[in-house]
């Protein structure tokens, strides 16, 4: 689970070099090895390097390097930051890897229409700064958002705290051009709020991790900038109690634009991260944010806090934007915090249905005492999407087997409750092999299926999600 099974590397001849060269430039295929070793890996750590980098800079160069490709039958692996953490954009069969930093132009924001035309290389918060400043909002909010790219938003289907009220970057997502096999571009979708002509490619595409095709251009919806956002810091002693207010929560009929949470060793692991005074003998902590018209605001603030205190929290709301952004500063600092506690961090983002959380909470608790490993709890419960990390040095063979065993029994509860294996990091390669206990046979063979249609040759971002 922890190291890419071996695979037969398909190597890049001489004459396919000299061809990328002619076509992009030398100075943009990049192949000797320390190039490679830079391109070699993603937030997994694994690292399977490709034998040759290409940066394009046009859709033109990525069509011509694809035919090139397809005929050579050499694989082909697109890139965006490489911040994944299931291994999406590792070139596993070595072949060729395709990186968007230099296609990393807005190309047009559209106030009029509220939508944005992209290349696949933007990072997705200079996006979501450039249509503020427009008094427009685009709500997907990855906790890599800083340094991730769009292109890998809609690779991955990425979610985020903003999620829960505002929906996952598929539902942003209006026309894709893709590059196919052949080499052409396909256009999917239509810029517009309504489309139901054909079959619904662009939604496919979507959450597809590269394995279809290869992104050139996006356009994504934009919706008003909400007006105003108040924070709420709710701090509980009872894991289950937490899994009740969420419920309670949303059957007030109040949709939170974020309702985060972290458990004991999260919030002690930020603390010691950064000193955001959060409370140390908190057994879970709640963040939750509303956004909207100010004059709605107080009210939903009020009713949010009556639940989490008949809950049994102790609450308290943020006086200031400073105050709030230092609570949501702390939440952001999640991820490096929790790395900081073990030489490994095994991170599975499963989904539960809201429903069962109170009842599912502690036995996912009970998991990392069943192992004796350390296991962190947070994020987006609001949507049910928790992040369960294990914190193992790595090195010992029985921890690494007890930590198998745990990520399996983990997956195993989300299914029972009706939930996934995976909320927003994707399959990649680390969850391949549990694809079976989600899926039944006939679900994978239409997915087989749809993969062969678009890439018969299985060479584009090959190994992936237990398709080929």
């Amino acid at each position: 689970m922890f190291n890419v099974k071996p695979v037969e590397k398909i190597p890049v001849p001489d004459r396919v070099k000299k061809a990328l060269k002619e076509i992009l430039g030398e100075h943009k295929v990049l192949d000797d090895e320390m190039d490679r070793m830079l391109y070699s890996y993603d937030a997994t750590r694994i690292q399977t390097p490709p034998d040759v980098v290409i940066i394009p800079e046009k859709p033109e160069e990525i069509q011509e390097v694809m035919k090139i490709c397809y005929e050579e039958e050499i694989p082909i692996t697109p890139r965006g930051a490489g911040s994944g953490y299931t291994g999406g954009a590792l070139p596993v069969k070595g072949g060729v890897l395709v990186s968007f930093e230099k296609m990393d132009n807005i190309l047009e924001i559209d106030e009029d229409n509220a939508t944005a035309r992209v290349q696949p290389g933007v990072i997705t918060y200079r996006l979501q700064q450039a249509v503020e400043k427009l008094g427009l909002f685009y709500p997907p909010d990855p906790a890599s958002y800083k340094f991730c790219t769009l292109g890998g938003n809609v690779a991955e289907n990425a979610g985020g705290p903003r999620c829960v009220k505002y929906g996952v970057t598929r539902d942003f997502v209006l026309t894709l051009d893709t590059v196919i096999h052949t080499g052409e571009i396909i256009h999917t979708g239509r810029p517009t709020l309504k489309d139901v002509a054909g079959y619904d490619l662009t939604r496919l595409l979507v959450g597809s991790e590269g394995t279809l095709g290869i992104f050139t251009e996006i356009t994504l919806k934009l919706i008003p900038k909400p007006k105003a956002k108040k924070t709420v810091k709710a701090i509980f002693m009872d894991i289950a109690a937490v899994g009740k207010t969420v419920k309670d929560i949303f059957k007030a009929g109040i949709s939170p634009s974020a309702l985060e949470f972290m458990d004991n060793l999260a919030i002690n692991a930020v603390e010691d991260f950064g000193h955001f005074g959060l409370p140390r003998d908190a057994e879970v902590l709640l963040l939750i944010e509303v956004d909207g018209h100010p004059k709605a605001l107080d009210d939903e603030i009020i009713e949010i806090a009556r639940i989490c205190e008949m809950n049994g929290a102790k609450v308290e709301v943020a006086k200031t934007d400073a105050d709030a952004e230092k609570l949501w500063e702390a939440r952001r600092a999640l991820s490096p915090a929790v790395a900081k506690l073990a030489r490994t961090k095994i991170n599975e983002d499963i989904v539960f249905q809201r429903s069962y959380l109170p009842e599912a909470l502690p036995k996912l608790r009970e998991i990392g005492k069943k192992y004796n490993l350390k296991m962190v709890n947070f994020g987006h419960i609001g949507d049910g999407n928790i992040h369960a990390n294990f914190m193992i040095n790595g090195l010992d063979p029985d921890e690494v087997a007890r930590a198998e065993k745990a990520v399996e029994e983990v997956f195993e509860l989300a299914l029972k409750y009706g939930g996934s294996i995976t909320g927003e990091h994707g399959v990649g390669i680390t969850k391949a092999e549990f694809m079976k206990k989600q899926f039944g046979s006939a679900e994978m063979d239409i997915m087989r299926k749809i993969k062969r249609v678009f890439d018969p040759k299985d060479l584009i971002n090959p190994g992936k999600m237990d398709i080929d």
